[in-house]
């Protein structure tokens, strides 16, 4: 859902675990759409206004300029519904979002700007899992058809990473997946039309944090985000060439003229970012002049959670989350320790039912463990020891090679307004099209001890508690806003 709309308080109010269950929509999933527009007036402290659809039509089918200019026309005519401060939506946004972990945001003008399908029309919505960017209309369902590189396969015995098998794999998987397009099974005529007329594929990641290990590079190194970069590049420019020699064979795909690609604009010029010097651009440009592209759209990093299980690998772009955990399975519970902290804790001869405790009693950390020596201690830092700020910085680096989105998880031990607001208004100046998938908060270590005295607080005092709290959560997120450079939020 677009802010605009003037259901936008109930909608954000659906997952919650409190109020009229005839109200409430719990198993759904929610998403807002928000374009640059409502960012800027957040930022500013200025009015934001609420409107029908149907009396304001429009709003959905166009971006940028043309979106404020028709936004702001409706103004000036008064067909809004409501007006109410865009920070008050802004904090309805974040309150729901630290209740529930969602809703996801995305961000609409990115994904229309950088966008190889912007000749089509304008793009209304992700998939369910933020990676998959794609025009939709009455007369075309977009699908998408996955598959996933592991990443840690490509690095060597040497400790050198294997750029060029890797770009050999990603160009066996386009074709697989242009295969696909074409024999595969469609429930409605919708999907295979869009399918056929645009040939879309994603291809995604896992295992990115087993590379780094692998490699001995810590996550937040100069080293791991040069390696980002560079692998993201890699799959980019081995699809593109694939599809370029696809297209040779069997032609372009339908809708291809008046595409950014076909112009010569691939996904980092959209992001005005220089590759490194790893490939040859240049020579691939000019190819895929002569030649065109078979397929519409090539990368779209998705969660792989099961998959990811099957090679035993960390899931999709994410950091571990622990470094010890539980997996369940027909035959009962087993604790898990991270592979490689494992061997590389037993051939320095620290493995011991000991160690293995004391990993458990820090809810699967290492950092406060004497024994265990710092050069591990930055390899094996789990989520919530790593920048956040880092982790969407390094997102952006990868993103100027990703011609959908990504899903993008944030990491947040206890969130607040402050916290929050600094890591949207950081992610979307970065430019990315999904700014979060899921919030992710970790559990309270200690179980909350109830008392007698604790259960018995007046309704009074419980009420004055929720307004403080109130006020100090509307602190924090306009004191992030006005002192960005500054707040020590945007270090989390």
């Amino acid at each position: 859902l677009e802010p605009w709309h003037l259901d936008i308080f109930e909608f954000l109010d659906l997952k919650k675990n409190t109020g009229k269950e005839e109200q409430r929509a719990r198993d759904l999933f929610f998403a807002l759409w928000i374009p640059d527009l409502f960012k800027k007036r957040v930022e500013s402290n200025q009015d934001w206004s609420l409107m029908c659809p149907n009396e304001c039509p429009g709003l959905d089918e166009v971006w940028g300029e043309e979106f404020e200019k028709l936004y702001e026309s409706y103004e000036k005519q008064g067909r809004v519904r409501k007006v109410v401060k865009a920070q008050q939506l802004w904090y309805a946004i974040i309150e729901s979002q630290t209740e529930t972990g969602t809703p996801y945001m995305l961000y609409k003008d990115s994904c229309n700007r950088k966008s190889n399908q912007q000749n089509l029309g304008t793009i209304k919505c992700s998939n369910l899992c933020t990676e998959i960017v794609e025009y939709t209309s009455k007369d075309e369902v977009a699908v998408c058809n996955l598959a996933s590189l592991a990443l840690n396969m490509f690095v060597t015995s040497e400790h050198t990473y294997d750029f060029q098998k890797l770009a050999e794999v990603t160009k066996v998987i386009v074709r697989n997946l242009n295969k696909i397009i074409d024999i595969n099974y469609y429930p409605i005529p919708e999907a295979c039309l869009s399918n056929k007329r645009h040939r879309p594929i994603g291809i995604g990641v896992q295992g990115l944090a087993d590379a780094f290990i692998l490699m001995r590079y810590p996550f937040e190194s100069p080293e791991a985000q040069l390696l980002n970069k560079q692998i993201f590049e890699t799959i980019y420019y081995g699809a593109l060439e694939a599809s370029c020699d696809l297209s040779k064979e069997d032609g372009p795909y339908e809708t291809y003229e008046g595409s950014p690609v076909s112009k010569g604009i691939l996904q980092y010029d959209m992001w005005n970012v220089t590759p490194t010097d790893l490939w040859d651009w240049k020579l691939l440009k000019e190819k895929i002049a002569k030649y065109g592209v078979r397929n519409s759209l090539l990368i779209a990093p998705m969660p792989t959670a099961s998959t990811a299980q099957i090679l035993g690998n960390n899931e999709s772009i994410e950091p571990y989350t622990s470094n010890i955990y539980t997996r369940r399975v027909l035959s009962g519970e087993f604790q898990i320790v991270n592979p490689h902290l494992l061997k590389d804790l037993t051939e320095r001869g620290l493995w011991n039912e000991e160690m293995k405790n004391q990993i458990i009693a820090c809810n699967g950390s290492i950092q406060s463990i004497q024994e265990i020596p710092d050069d591990l201690k930055q390899l094996y830092k789990t989520v919530w020891e790593i920048s956040q700020k880092t982790i969407l910085k390094m997102a952006a680096e990868r993103g100027a090679f990703i011609d959908q989105s990504q899903s993008l998880n944030i990491h947040i031990a206890e969130p607040n307004y402050g916290k929050l607001t600094s890591m949207h208004f950081y992610g979307w100046k970065q430019g990315l099209k999904t700014g979060m998938y899921y919030l992710r908060t970790r559990p309270a270590a200690n179980p909350i001890q109830f008392t007698l005295n604790k259960e018995k607080l007046k309704d009074k005092e419980k009420a004055s508690k929720e307004e403080e709290e109130k006020e100090r959560n509307t602190a924090a997120m306009v004191c992030s806003l006005e002192n960005r450079d500054e707040c020590l939020m945007c270090g989390s």
